[in-house]
């Protein structure tokens, strides 16, 4: 058997994803932009310089791999050069396809996003949910959208192609562009949250990566040609969300709230900022936007065709808690 080929595989979830196939003995060669700065943790994965972008790259990366594990994306808020959400969401995993293809791979599995999915308000979604009359509100869900549909035409046309969704992935480890409820915890803890966003009464699916990985696993082994999986977790609420981290932490929640229209506006303000001056917003109008919106789906087919287990929230919760507080973020 070759080994595997991970893009994306130095992110929150890929390193995660890369951690546990070297546990269980696999050979792991991870794309990177930058080998000599983005290590890996176990010195004995190859480390292949290139990018997504870079179809050659990807070519040679996947020489000797059998497998591949396309996890890599363009993760963010807002980018002075949005562009390179199409070029990165959609055009990576076009060149991924395409070098998977001639280098006679057999198999891949592609990480979409509940995001792409769109939002369920009122209902729980599955792999086939559409939404009435999509809006798409930041290039992040666009592109992942598209990306979506490249993936199911591929799938459809006969690559060896699987497709997973998680959801909103949180867990133990470094605070990162992925990793946005660890951001929102080392906040609770800092006590730097200004106020719960509406009326906190929006569900989304949270996903712990631990979790998540050992879907993506076995959707590699077990799963079919084409199939699509949920790789979800149980669907909270801000409420609920706050309320378990005052318990587990003994620090009260936040009780101001801020409206959407309020937040909206500081958003705007953040963004027309950034583009201005290039400062990272901390809120754009257009995320502020997604969170109007439920995002609550069900892993019950995976849980059925792969024995996808879920880790109950508030023991997930506990553990990422837990290492922030060490200060390993």
């Amino acid at each position: 058997m070759g080994s595997v080929f991970v893009t994306g595989g130095t992110g929150y979830l890929g390193s995660n994803l890369v951690a546990k196939l070297r546990e269980e003995g696999e050979q792991v060669v991870i794309l990177a932009r930058n080998p000599t700065a983005e290590k890996a943790s176990d010195p004995s994965v190859r480390m292949v310089r290139g990018d997504v972008l870079d179809l050659e790259s990807l070519r040679r990366g996947m020489t000797g791999c059998d497998r591949v594990f396309h996890a890599a994306a363009h993760v963010r808020m807002w980018d002075p050069n949005p562009a390179r959400f199409e070029a990165i969401n959609v055009g990576g995993l076009r060149n991924t396809l395409r070098a998977a293809e001639e280098g006679g791979v057999s198999r891949v599995v592609y990480t979409s996003s509940f995001i792409a999915l769109g939002p369920t308000d009122g209902a729980i979604g599955d792999e086939n949910w559409q939404p009435p009359a999509r809006t798409y509100y930041n290039e992040y869900e666009r592109t992942k959208a598209v990306a979506d549909r490249l993936a199911r035409e591929e799938a459809q046309r006969g690559a060896p192609l699987i497709i997973v969704y998680p959801g909103v992935v949180y867990g133990p480890g470094p605070v990162t562009a992925g990793n946005l409820v660890g951001k929102t915890v080392l906040d609770f803890l800092s006590r730097r949250l200004p106020g719960l966003l509406g009326d906190g009464d929006r569900r989304f699916c949270y996903a712990l990566a631990s979790d998540v990985v050992m879907g993506h696993l076995r959707a590699m082994r077990h799963a079919k040609d084409g199939d699509r999986f949920i790789l979800g977790g149980e669907n909270r609420t801000m409420l609920e969300l706050f309320a378990l981290l005052e318990k587990l932490t003994s620090l009260p929640a936040p009780n101001r709230r801020v409206p959407y229209w309020a937040a909206e506006l500081v958003g705007r303000v953040q963004r027309w900022r950034a583009q201005i001056l290039g400062i990272q917003p901390e809120i754009t109008d257009e995320v502020v936007r997604i969170y109007r919106h439920e995002w609550a789906y069900s892993s019950q087919k995976a849980q059925g065709a792969l024995g996808y287990s879920v880790t109950p929230f508030a023991r997930g919760l506990e553990d990422t808690v837990a290492f922030l507080r060490q200060g390993k973020s």
